[in-house]
Protein backbone atom coordinates (compact mmCIF):
# COMPACT_ATOMS: atom_id res chain seq x y z
CA UNK A 1 0.00 0.00 0.00
CA UNK A 2 1.48 3.37 -1.03
CA UNK A 3 0.87 6.68 0.71
CA UNK A 4 -0.12 9.54 -1.58
CA UNK A 5 2.35 12.41 -1.39
CA UNK A 6 0.97 15.82 -0.55
CA UNK A 7 1.21 18.53 -3.24
CA UNK A 8 4.24 20.72 -2.58
CA UNK A 9 3.92 24.41 -3.41
CA UNK A 10 6.47 27.21 -3.72
CA UNK A 11 5.36 30.62 -2.37
CA UNK A 12 7.40 33.62 -3.57
CA UNK A 13 6.81 37.02 -1.91
CA UNK A 14 9.22 39.61 -0.51
CA UNK A 15 6.84 40.69 2.29
CA UNK A 16 7.43 38.32 5.26
CA UNK A 17 3.99 38.85 6.84
CA UNK A 18 2.12 38.13 3.61
CA UNK A 19 4.36 35.16 2.85
CA UNK A 20 3.60 33.74 6.30
CA UNK A 21 -0.13 34.31 5.78
CA UNK A 22 -0.09 32.45 2.45
CA UNK A 23 1.98 29.63 3.92
CA UNK A 24 -0.34 29.14 6.91
CA UNK A 25 -3.45 29.28 4.70
CA UNK A 26 -2.05 26.60 2.39
CA UNK A 27 -0.73 24.42 5.23
CA UNK A 28 -4.28 24.30 6.62
CA UNK A 29 -5.43 23.04 3.22
CA UNK A 30 -3.03 20.09 3.49
CA UNK A 31 -0.22 21.26 1.21
CA UNK A 32 3.52 21.14 1.86
CA UNK A 33 5.14 24.55 1.45
CA UNK A 34 8.52 25.99 0.56
CA UNK A 35 8.99 29.75 0.37
CA UNK A 36 11.30 32.34 -1.15
CA UNK A 37 11.63 36.12 -1.01
CA UNK A 38 13.45 36.77 -4.28
CA UNK A 39 13.67 35.51 -7.85
CA UNK A 40 17.13 34.05 -7.12
CA UNK A 41 15.87 32.09 -4.08
CA UNK A 42 12.89 30.81 -6.07
CA UNK A 43 15.09 29.62 -8.94
CA UNK A 44 17.35 27.82 -6.46
CA UNK A 45 14.31 25.95 -5.10
CA UNK A 46 13.03 25.16 -8.61
CA UNK A 47 16.39 23.83 -9.73
CA UNK A 48 16.53 21.56 -6.69
CA UNK A 49 13.09 19.99 -7.07
CA UNK A 50 9.72 19.98 -8.85
CA UNK A 51 6.58 21.54 -7.36
CA UNK A 52 2.89 21.15 -8.00
CA UNK A 53 2.46 24.92 -8.28
CA UNK A 54 4.35 28.20 -7.92
CA UNK A 55 2.56 31.18 -6.32
CA UNK A 56 4.53 34.37 -6.93
CA UNK A 57 4.25 38.08 -6.35
CA UNK A 58 4.68 40.19 -9.51
CA UNK A 59 7.14 42.69 -8.00
CA UNK A 60 10.22 41.20 -6.32
CA UNK A 61 13.44 42.90 -5.11
CA UNK A 62 15.66 41.38 -7.80
CA UNK A 63 13.22 41.13 -10.68
CA UNK A 64 9.69 40.25 -11.73
CA UNK A 65 7.48 37.27 -11.12
CA UNK A 66 7.16 37.17 -14.91
CA UNK A 67 10.82 36.08 -15.03
CA UNK A 68 9.89 32.95 -13.05
CA UNK A 69 6.96 32.26 -15.38
CA UNK A 70 9.19 32.57 -18.45
CA UNK A 71 11.79 30.29 -16.86
CA UNK A 72 9.14 27.65 -16.18
CA UNK A 73 7.88 27.95 -19.75
CA UNK A 74 11.34 27.74 -21.35
CA UNK A 75 12.37 24.82 -19.14
CA UNK A 76 9.19 22.92 -20.01
CA UNK A 77 8.31 22.57 -16.33
CA UNK A 78 4.96 21.12 -15.22
CA UNK A 79 4.28 23.57 -12.35
CA UNK A 80 1.07 25.63 -12.48
CA UNK A 81 1.84 29.31 -11.86
CA UNK A 82 -0.38 31.79 -10.00
CA UNK A 83 0.57 35.48 -9.94
CA UNK A 84 -0.35 37.81 -7.05
CA UNK A 85 0.29 41.53 -7.29
CA UNK A 86 -0.72 44.93 -5.96
CA UNK A 87 -0.22 46.35 -9.42
CA UNK A 88 -3.55 45.18 -10.79
CA UNK A 89 -3.80 46.62 -14.28
CA UNK A 90 -5.30 44.73 -17.18
CA UNK A 91 -1.92 44.92 -18.94
CA UNK A 92 -0.21 43.07 -16.08
CA UNK A 93 -2.91 40.40 -16.12
CA UNK A 94 -2.53 39.88 -19.88
CA UNK A 95 1.27 39.73 -19.57
CA UNK A 96 1.07 37.12 -16.80
CA UNK A 97 -1.41 34.96 -18.70
CA UNK A 98 0.64 35.20 -21.91
CA UNK A 99 3.70 34.10 -19.94
CA UNK A 100 1.84 30.95 -18.91
CA UNK A 101 0.18 31.85 -15.60
CA UNK A 102 -2.75 29.66 -14.64
CA UNK A 103 -4.52 32.55 -12.91
CA UNK A 104 -3.98 36.05 -11.56
CA UNK A 105 -5.00 37.63 -8.21
CA UNK A 106 -4.68 41.18 -6.90
CA UNK A 107 -3.87 42.36 -3.37
CA UNK A 108 -5.41 42.49 -0.82
CA UNK A 109 -6.05 38.83 -1.59
CA UNK A 110 -9.42 37.33 -0.63
CA UNK A 111 -8.31 34.14 1.16
CA UNK A 112 -11.40 32.21 0.08
CA UNK A 113 -10.68 33.05 -3.55
CA UNK A 114 -6.99 32.29 -2.95
CA UNK A 115 -7.84 28.76 -1.73
CA UNK A 116 -10.23 28.20 -4.64
CA UNK A 117 -7.72 29.29 -7.27
CA UNK A 118 -4.97 27.09 -5.83
CA UNK A 119 -7.39 24.18 -5.46
CA UNK A 120 -8.58 24.65 -9.03
CA UNK A 121 -5.01 24.72 -10.35
CA UNK A 122 -4.31 21.40 -8.62
CA UNK A 123 -7.70 19.83 -9.32
CA UNK A 124 -8.71 20.07 -5.66
CA UNK A 125 -11.47 22.69 -5.79
CA UNK A 126 -13.10 23.37 -2.44
CA UNK A 127 -16.86 23.95 -2.83
CA UNK A 128 -18.33 27.32 -1.95
CA UNK A 129 -20.33 27.64 1.29
CA UNK A 130 -24.01 26.86 1.06
CA UNK A 131 -26.11 29.66 -0.48
CA UNK A 132 -28.12 30.05 2.73
CA UNK A 133 -24.95 30.73 4.69
CA UNK A 134 -23.79 33.23 2.09
CA UNK A 135 -27.06 35.12 2.32
CA UNK A 136 -26.78 35.41 6.09
CA UNK A 137 -23.22 36.74 6.10
CA UNK A 138 -21.74 38.76 3.28
CA UNK A 139 -18.13 39.81 3.72
CA UNK A 140 -17.45 43.52 3.70
CA UNK A 141 -14.92 44.55 1.03
CA UNK A 142 -11.53 45.45 2.48
CA UNK A 143 -11.68 49.03 1.17
CA UNK A 144 -15.03 49.65 2.91
CA UNK A 145 -13.43 49.01 6.31
CA UNK A 146 -11.08 51.99 6.16
CA UNK A 147 -13.71 54.65 6.85
CA UNK A 148 -15.11 52.82 9.88
CA UNK A 149 -15.08 54.89 13.05
CA UNK A 150 -16.73 57.65 15.03
CA UNK A 151 -13.77 59.93 15.68
CA UNK A 152 -14.22 63.64 14.83
CA UNK A 153 -11.56 63.30 12.10
CA UNK A 154 -13.30 60.51 10.16
CA UNK A 155 -16.75 62.03 10.74
CA UNK A 156 -15.48 65.23 9.10
CA UNK A 157 -14.32 63.20 6.08
CA UNK A 158 -17.70 61.46 5.73
CA UNK A 159 -19.50 64.80 6.02
CA UNK A 160 -17.34 66.31 3.29
CA UNK A 161 -17.95 63.29 1.06
CA UNK A 162 -21.71 63.82 1.33
CA UNK A 163 -21.33 67.47 0.34
CA UNK A 164 -18.95 67.07 -2.62
CA UNK A 165 -20.73 63.99 -4.02
CA UNK A 166 -23.57 66.21 -5.30
CA UNK A 167 -21.10 68.47 -7.12
CA UNK A 168 -19.40 67.87 -10.46
CA UNK A 169 -16.24 69.68 -9.33
CA UNK A 170 -12.86 67.88 -9.36
CA UNK A 171 -11.73 66.59 -5.95
CA UNK A 172 -8.15 66.04 -4.77
CA UNK A 173 -7.85 63.43 -2.00
CA UNK A 174 -4.65 63.72 0.04
CA UNK A 175 -3.34 61.31 2.63
CA UNK A 176 -0.58 58.91 3.54
CA UNK A 177 -0.32 55.46 1.97
CA UNK A 178 -2.84 53.01 3.41
CA UNK A 179 -5.33 55.58 4.72
CA UNK A 180 -8.07 54.69 2.23
CA UNK A 181 -7.88 57.41 -0.43
CA UNK A 182 -9.45 55.20 -3.10
CA UNK A 183 -12.29 54.37 -0.72
CA UNK A 184 -13.01 58.10 -0.35
CA UNK A 185 -13.08 58.47 -4.14
CA UNK A 186 -15.41 55.48 -4.51
CA UNK A 187 -17.70 56.87 -1.81
CA UNK A 188 -17.91 60.21 -3.66
CA UNK A 189 -18.82 58.36 -6.85
CA UNK A 190 -21.35 56.06 -5.15
CA UNK A 191 -23.13 58.98 -3.45
CA UNK A 192 -23.32 61.13 -6.58
CA UNK A 193 -25.50 61.27 -9.68
CA UNK A 194 -22.96 59.15 -11.61
CA UNK A 195 -23.30 56.18 -9.24
CA UNK A 196 -24.88 54.00 -11.93
CA UNK A 197 -22.02 54.65 -14.35
CA UNK A 198 -18.46 53.39 -14.45
CA UNK A 199 -15.77 54.09 -11.86
CA UNK A 200 -12.33 53.66 -13.46
CA UNK A 201 -9.38 53.66 -11.06
CA UNK A 202 -5.90 54.26 -12.50
CA UNK A 203 -2.60 54.00 -10.63
CA UNK A 204 -0.61 56.69 -12.42
CA UNK A 205 2.69 55.49 -10.97
CA UNK A 206 2.28 51.90 -12.20
CA UNK A 207 2.13 52.64 -15.95
CA UNK A 208 5.38 52.84 -17.96
CA UNK A 209 5.94 56.35 -19.31
CA UNK A 210 5.97 55.20 -22.95
CA UNK A 211 2.49 53.66 -22.56
CA UNK A 212 0.79 56.52 -20.72
CA UNK A 213 -0.76 58.23 -23.75
CA UNK A 214 -2.13 55.00 -25.23
CA UNK A 215 -3.49 53.85 -21.86
CA UNK A 216 -5.19 57.17 -21.05
CA UNK A 217 -6.49 58.14 -24.50
CA UNK A 218 -6.67 54.84 -26.40
CA UNK A 219 -5.30 54.14 -29.88
CA UNK A 220 -6.36 53.26 -33.39
CA UNK A 221 -5.46 50.12 -35.31
CA UNK A 222 -2.05 50.49 -36.93
CA UNK A 223 -0.97 53.43 -34.73
CA UNK A 224 2.16 51.53 -33.69
CA UNK A 225 3.64 48.04 -33.85
CA UNK A 226 1.28 45.63 -32.10
CA UNK A 227 -1.81 47.87 -32.40
CA UNK A 228 -3.89 45.26 -34.22
CA UNK A 229 -7.26 46.76 -33.33
CA UNK A 230 -8.86 49.94 -31.99
CA UNK A 231 -8.77 50.22 -28.24
CA UNK A 232 -10.42 52.60 -25.78
CA UNK A 233 -8.39 54.42 -23.16
CA UNK A 234 -9.25 55.16 -19.54
CA UNK A 235 -11.10 58.37 -20.44
CA UNK A 236 -13.40 56.63 -22.95
CA UNK A 237 -14.01 53.75 -20.52
CA UNK A 238 -15.07 56.26 -17.84
CA UNK A 239 -17.32 58.28 -20.16
CA UNK A 240 -20.45 59.24 -18.25
CA UNK A 241 -18.88 58.16 -14.98
CA UNK A 242 -15.84 58.86 -12.82
CA UNK A 243 -12.12 58.63 -13.58
CA UNK A 244 -10.00 58.25 -10.43
CA UNK A 245 -6.34 59.15 -10.93
CA UNK A 246 -4.46 57.64 -8.00
CA UNK A 247 -0.95 58.92 -7.21
CA UNK A 248 -1.41 61.79 -9.67
CA UNK A 249 1.86 63.29 -8.40
CA UNK A 250 3.80 60.51 -10.12
CA UNK A 251 2.80 61.62 -13.64
CA UNK A 252 5.72 63.02 -15.69
CA UNK A 253 5.48 66.65 -16.78
CA UNK A 254 4.89 65.79 -20.45
CA UNK A 255 1.83 63.71 -19.56
CA UNK A 256 0.62 66.41 -17.16
CA UNK A 257 0.41 68.82 -20.11
CA UNK A 258 -1.66 66.37 -22.15
CA UNK A 259 -3.94 65.65 -19.19
CA UNK A 260 -4.50 69.37 -18.65
CA UNK A 261 -5.54 69.82 -22.27
CA UNK A 262 -8.07 66.98 -22.05
CA UNK A 263 -9.60 68.43 -18.87
CA UNK A 264 -9.87 71.86 -20.48
CA UNK A 265 -11.18 70.70 -23.88
CA UNK A 266 -13.30 67.79 -22.57
CA UNK A 267 -12.19 65.68 -25.51
CA UNK A 268 -9.41 63.20 -26.28
CA UNK A 269 -7.56 62.23 -29.41
CA UNK A 270 -6.58 58.53 -29.44
CA UNK A 271 -3.06 57.72 -30.62
CA UNK A 272 -3.17 57.43 -34.41
CA UNK A 273 -6.49 59.28 -34.73
CA UNK A 274 -7.08 62.56 -36.56
CA UNK A 275 -10.31 63.57 -34.85
CA UNK A 276 -11.18 64.45 -31.25
CA UNK A 277 -13.58 62.28 -29.25
CA UNK A 278 -15.82 64.19 -26.77
CA UNK A 279 -15.77 62.80 -23.22
CA UNK A 280 -17.91 63.43 -20.15
CA UNK A 281 -16.11 62.35 -16.99
CA UNK A 282 -15.73 63.57 -13.44
CA UNK A 283 -12.08 63.69 -12.38
CA UNK A 284 -11.14 62.57 -8.88
CA UNK A 285 -7.45 62.36 -8.01
CA UNK A 286 -5.33 61.33 -5.06
CA UNK A 287 -1.77 61.60 -3.86
CA UNK A 288 0.40 60.99 -0.81
CA UNK A 289 2.67 63.88 -1.87
CA UNK A 290 2.42 67.56 -1.00
CA UNK A 291 1.49 68.86 -4.45
CA UNK A 292 2.01 72.47 -3.41
CA UNK A 293 5.65 71.61 -2.67
CA UNK A 294 5.87 69.68 -5.94
CA UNK A 295 4.62 72.77 -7.80
CA UNK A 296 7.21 74.93 -6.03
CA UNK A 297 9.94 72.44 -6.97
CA UNK A 298 8.86 72.48 -10.62
CA UNK A 299 7.81 68.83 -10.64
CA UNK A 300 4.09 69.46 -11.01
CA UNK A 301 2.30 71.96 -13.25
CA UNK A 302 0.68 74.78 -11.33
CA UNK A 303 -2.20 75.13 -13.80
CA UNK A 304 -3.00 71.42 -13.56
CA UNK A 305 -2.83 71.61 -9.75
CA UNK A 306 -5.43 74.38 -9.75
CA UNK A 307 -7.66 72.35 -12.09
CA UNK A 308 -7.52 69.25 -9.88
CA UNK A 309 -7.53 70.94 -6.46
CA UNK A 310 -10.97 72.59 -6.69
CA UNK A 311 -12.08 70.67 -3.57
CA UNK A 312 -9.59 68.97 -1.27
CA UNK A 313 -10.22 66.15 1.21
CA UNK A 314 -7.50 65.12 3.64
CA UNK A 315 -7.77 61.54 4.90
CA UNK A 316 -6.30 61.39 8.44
CA UNK A 317 -3.64 58.79 9.27
CA UNK A 318 -4.61 56.09 11.74
CA UNK A 319 -2.44 57.58 14.49
CA UNK A 320 -4.68 60.68 14.46
CA UNK A 321 -7.83 58.64 15.10
CA UNK A 322 -6.72 55.92 17.50
CA UNK A 323 -10.12 56.05 19.19
CA UNK A 324 -11.39 54.19 16.10
CA UNK A 325 -8.85 51.39 16.54
CA UNK A 326 -11.22 49.03 18.37
CA UNK A 327 -14.03 49.43 15.82
CA UNK A 328 -11.73 49.02 12.83
CA UNK A 329 -9.98 45.99 14.33
CA UNK A 330 -13.28 44.25 15.08
CA UNK A 331 -14.53 44.80 11.52
CA UNK A 332 -11.22 43.65 10.02
CA UNK A 333 -11.10 40.50 12.16
CA UNK A 334 -14.70 39.65 11.28
CA UNK A 335 -13.94 39.85 7.56
CA UNK A 336 -10.66 37.93 7.83
CA UNK A 337 -12.35 35.21 9.87
CA UNK A 338 -15.12 34.89 7.26
CA UNK A 339 -12.54 34.61 4.48
CA UNK A 340 -10.55 32.00 6.40
CA UNK A 341 -13.64 30.01 7.47
CA UNK A 342 -12.97 30.67 11.16
CA UNK A 343 -15.94 30.93 13.52
CA UNK A 344 -16.40 32.72 15.81
CA UNK A 345 -14.13 35.59 14.79
CA UNK A 346 -11.29 36.08 17.29
CA UNK A 347 -11.35 39.23 19.40
CA UNK A 348 -8.60 41.44 20.79
CA UNK A 349 -7.87 41.35 24.49
CA UNK A 350 -7.54 44.66 26.29
CA UNK A 351 -3.77 44.11 26.36
CA UNK A 352 -3.63 43.60 22.60
CA UNK A 353 -5.67 46.73 21.95
CA UNK A 354 -3.46 48.74 24.29
CA UNK A 355 -0.36 47.46 22.45
CA UNK A 356 -1.86 48.49 19.10
CA UNK A 357 -2.68 51.93 20.50
CA UNK A 358 1.00 52.44 21.32
CA UNK A 359 2.12 51.74 17.72
CA UNK A 360 2.44 54.56 15.16
CA UNK A 361 1.16 52.55 12.13
CA UNK A 362 3.27 54.13 9.37
CA UNK A 363 1.30 51.98 6.90
CA UNK A 364 -2.04 53.04 8.43
CA UNK A 365 -5.15 50.86 8.05
CA UNK A 366 -3.54 48.72 5.35
CA UNK A 367 -0.75 47.84 7.79
CA UNK A 368 -3.30 47.12 10.54
CA UNK A 369 -5.10 44.70 8.22
CA UNK A 370 -1.85 42.86 7.42
CA UNK A 371 -0.90 42.73 11.10
CA UNK A 372 -4.29 41.29 12.09
CA UNK A 373 -4.13 38.77 9.23
CA UNK A 374 -0.90 37.46 10.72
CA UNK A 375 -2.14 37.58 14.33
CA UNK A 376 -5.29 35.63 13.50
CA UNK A 377 -3.26 32.97 11.73
CA UNK A 378 -0.90 32.58 14.71
CA UNK A 379 -3.30 33.00 17.66
CA UNK A 380 -5.18 29.72 17.34
CA UNK A 381 -7.96 30.67 19.74
CA UNK A 382 -10.89 33.00 20.33
CA UNK A 383 -8.70 35.77 21.73
CA UNK A 384 -5.74 37.61 20.21
CA UNK A 385 -3.30 38.73 22.88
CA UNK A 386 -0.47 41.26 22.71
CA UNK A 387 2.09 38.48 22.17
CA UNK A 388 0.26 37.34 19.02
CA UNK A 389 0.73 40.75 17.38
CA UNK A 390 4.50 40.37 17.09
CA UNK A 391 5.21 44.08 17.66
CA UNK A 392 8.65 44.62 19.26
CA UNK A 393 8.69 46.85 22.34
CA UNK A 394 11.17 49.14 20.57
CA UNK A 395 8.40 50.18 18.15
CA UNK A 396 5.88 51.06 20.86
CA UNK A 397 5.27 54.47 22.43
CA UNK A 398 5.82 54.16 26.17
CA UNK A 399 4.39 57.64 26.83
CA UNK A 400 0.81 56.91 25.79
CA UNK A 401 -1.35 57.63 28.84
CA UNK A 402 -3.97 55.39 30.40
CA UNK A 403 -6.59 58.08 29.71
CA UNK A 404 -5.79 57.90 25.98
CA UNK A 405 -6.20 54.14 26.08
CA UNK A 406 -9.48 54.45 28.00
CA UNK A 407 -10.84 56.67 25.21
CA UNK A 408 -10.56 53.87 22.65
CA UNK A 409 -13.86 52.61 21.29
CA UNK A 410 -13.80 48.92 22.21
CA UNK A 411 -16.94 47.10 20.98
CA UNK A 412 -16.18 43.80 22.70
CA UNK A 413 -16.81 41.94 25.90
CA UNK A 414 -14.23 41.58 28.63
CA UNK A 415 -12.28 38.32 28.54
CA UNK A 416 -13.86 35.80 30.91
CA UNK A 417 -12.09 34.99 34.17
CA UNK A 418 -11.32 31.29 34.44
CA UNK A 419 -12.99 29.40 37.26
CA UNK A 420 -10.77 28.43 40.17
CA UNK A 421 -8.33 31.31 39.75
CA UNK A 422 -7.15 32.51 43.17
CA UNK A 423 -6.17 36.13 43.60
CA UNK A 424 -3.35 37.25 45.95
CA UNK A 425 -4.45 38.54 49.36
CA UNK A 426 -2.61 41.81 48.73
CA UNK A 427 -2.68 43.53 45.37
CA UNK A 428 0.76 43.58 43.73
CA UNK A 429 2.52 46.94 43.58
CA UNK A 430 4.00 46.06 40.17
CA UNK A 431 1.32 44.18 38.19
CA UNK A 432 3.44 43.59 35.07
CA UNK A 433 6.28 42.05 37.09
CA UNK A 434 3.85 39.97 39.15
CA UNK A 435 2.15 38.58 36.02
CA UNK A 436 5.53 37.77 34.46
CA UNK A 437 6.49 35.80 37.57
CA UNK A 438 3.20 33.88 37.52
CA UNK A 439 3.54 33.13 33.79
CA UNK A 440 7.16 32.02 34.23
CA UNK A 441 6.17 29.64 37.02
CA UNK A 442 3.35 28.15 34.92
CA UNK A 443 5.59 27.68 31.88
CA UNK A 444 8.32 26.02 33.97
CA UNK A 445 5.75 23.71 35.58
CA UNK A 446 4.40 22.65 32.16
CA UNK A 447 7.90 22.11 30.79
CA UNK A 448 8.90 19.98 33.80
CA UNK A 449 5.74 17.85 33.49
CA UNK A 450 6.58 17.14 29.85
CA UNK A 451 10.34 16.63 30.34
CA UNK A 452 11.02 19.97 28.61
CA UNK A 453 9.32 18.88 25.39
CA UNK A 454 8.21 22.32 24.21
CA UNK A 455 5.63 21.00 21.74
CA UNK A 456 3.88 18.92 24.42
CA UNK A 457 4.13 21.70 27.03
CA UNK A 458 2.66 24.21 24.59
CA UNK A 459 -0.24 21.89 23.72
CA UNK A 460 -1.04 21.38 27.41
CA UNK A 461 -1.37 25.15 27.83
CA UNK A 462 -3.34 25.73 24.63
CA UNK A 463 -0.39 27.45 22.97
CA UNK A 464 1.33 26.94 19.64
CA UNK A 465 5.03 26.05 19.49
CA UNK A 466 5.76 29.54 18.17
CA UNK A 467 3.89 31.12 21.10
CA UNK A 468 5.68 29.13 23.79
CA UNK A 469 9.04 29.88 22.16
CA UNK A 470 8.21 33.59 22.21
CA UNK A 471 7.18 33.47 25.88
CA UNK A 472 10.26 31.46 26.89
CA UNK A 473 12.52 33.97 25.16
CA UNK A 474 10.71 36.95 26.71
CA UNK A 475 10.91 35.47 30.21
CA UNK A 476 14.49 34.17 29.77
CA UNK A 477 13.56 30.51 30.22
CA UNK A 478 16.10 28.04 28.84
CA UNK A 479 15.65 24.30 28.32
CA UNK A 480 17.72 23.59 31.44
CA UNK A 481 15.87 25.83 33.90
CA UNK A 482 14.19 24.25 36.90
Amino acid sequence: MTTATLPRLLVVDDEPDLRTLYELTLLREGYEIDSAGTVAEALAHLQAQTYSAVITDMKLPDGSGLALLRWLEQAGRPEKAIVITAFGSAENAVEALKAGAYDYLTKPVDLRQFRLVVGSALGRVTPDPAPAAQEKSVATPASALRLVGESPAIRAVRSLIDKVARSMAPVLVQGESGTGKELVARAIHDHGVRAGQGFIAVNCGAIPENLLEAEFFGYRKGAFTGANEDREGFFQAADGGTLFLDEIGDLPLAMQSKLLRVIQERSVRPVGATAETPINVRILSATHKDLSAEVAAGRFRQDLFYRLNVIQIRVPPLRERLEDLGLISTRVLTRIAQDAGVSPAPRLTAGALQTLSRYAFPGNVRELENLLHRALALAGGEWIDADDLGLPDTLLDEDRSESQFAALAVPMEAAPVAEGVSLPEELPSDLARYLDEVERAILLRALELHRFNRTAAAASLGLSLRQIRYRMARLAISAGDS
